[in-house]
């Protein structure tokens, strides 16, 4: 089995930062993939905000280029969304996700509220 711990979500103001972690432990092996999505209130699927490959690849929605970083640390099996000038629309659960060959894993989420 696969644990993902997530952390650093709360409430910010408009414009404000935010950094969330999450570490993978249990079963890993062959992590390719390591990414966040998002789930808005009223929204019933998670959408992506960005993913991070193994070999330092990335790929960013639009709505979030330029102002979050997504980044990885393959010794500690840990991913990082750096979250910069954020909105109110960018309110939402954030889940940790990875993807291995033999499928993916998603962790628990960590609310994240921009509201002055």
């Amino acid at each position: 089995q696969v644990q993902l711990v997530e952390s650093g979500g709360g409430l910010v103001q408009p414009g404000g930062s935010l950094r969330l972690s999450c570490a993978a432990s249990g079963s890993i092996f062959s992590i390719n993939v390591m990414g966040w999505y998002r789930q808005a209130p009223g929204n019933k699927q998670r959408e992506l905000v960005a993913t991070i490959t193994t070999g330092g690849s990335t790929n960013y929605a639009d709505s979030v280029k330029g102002r979050f970083t997504i980044s990885r640390d393959n010794a500690k099996n840990t991913v990082y969304l750096q979250m910069n000038s954020l909105k109110p629309e960018d309110t939402a659960v954030y889940y940790c996700y990875i993807e291995r060959p033999v499928g993916g894993s998603w962790g628990q989420g960590t609310q994240v509220t921009v509201s002055s």
